[in-house]
């Protein structure tokens, strides 16, 4: 089990260090694409300014504590555009032109090596716009979070990561039982967007669509209130719940899926 982990994590650096090389070869675009994702990290902040300078709180959330939710929205967005939207849009290609083959062929998971195949770099700047609106939250609420708080939102993120991921698989097994799927990944786009606010900002269905059917809360408002010290035992559980089950259906329907694939050849 080791000797196969190990294996997998240096496929998983020399897929990363492919990118980064491949990124690194046109250097003028690799800073523009870093300049302009700045500039879209930065723009998610300016709907909150608009909003809190009408008023000093919403839904029972601050300037500062709204921040952190925007703060863990950037995050995962990072993660979301540099780490698994790249590799994963390329299969729904793959299936379409029948050449998913090159993949299946080799002696790894299928999974695994569709979910790595490519990462954009500069994505990482959303990481430390990410760090920098966690200090400037942090400044404006006049209270640290406390190392219990810290590590139960390290944990929660660890879940966000794996249901963010997970939702994609999903989408993406849809290529294999339909011809289009780009109106599918956008409208998830457009829905993740939501992420940005506090769950409690949404009422009646429109919450209950973005917190039980699109987990969407458990993502960026729970660990929010993770390092504000006030998420109920409920949400947590749910926080950990959801990632487990949704990851278990997302590799069954991954599977299934696989199952109908025909190739170039077939």
């Amino acid at each position: 089990m080791t000797r196969k982990l190990g294996r997998y994590l240096t496929l998983l650096v020399h897929q990363v260090r492919a990118s980064v090389l491949l990124s690194a070869q046109y250097r003028a675009d690799f800073l523009i694409d870093g300049a302009i994702e700045v500039l879209w990290a930065t723009n998610a902040v300016v709907p909150l300014l608009i909003v809190y300078g009408q008023r000093s709180s919403i839904a029972g959330w601050t300037f500062g504590e709204a921040l952190l939710v925007t703060a863990f929205f950037t995050l995962l967005q990072g993660v979301l555009e540099g780490a698994i939207n790249p590799s994963l849009t390329a299969v729904v290609e793959h299936v379409r032109k029948g050449t998913l083959d090159f993949v299946l062929l080799k002696p790894a998971d299928a999974q695994f090596l569709i979910s790595t195949a490519r990462f954009q770099p500069w994505r990482a700047i959303n990481v430390v716009t990410a760090g920098i609106l966690f200090v400037i939250a942090f400044r404006n609420i006049g209270e640290l979070p406390s190392l219990r708080g810290v590590l139960l939102a390290l944990g929660l993120v660890v879940g966000s990561v794996t249901t963010l991921y997970s939702l994609w698989i999903l989408t993406v097994s849809a290529a294999f039982y339909v011809v289009k799927v780009d109106n599918l990944t956008y409208l998830f786009g457009s829905i993740f967007d939501a992420a940005r606010w506090p769950a409690s900002v949404f009422k009646g269905a429109l919450r209950i669509l973005l917190t039980i059917v699109i987990p969407l809360a458990a993502m960026t408002t729970y660990p929010a209130e993770a390092l504000l010290g006030r998420v109920s035992p409920t949400s947590a559980a749910v926080a950990v719940i959801t990632p487990v089950v949704i990851a278990t259906a997302a590799r069954l329907i991954w599977v299934r899926s696989l199952s109908r694939y025909t190739s170039a050849s077939g």
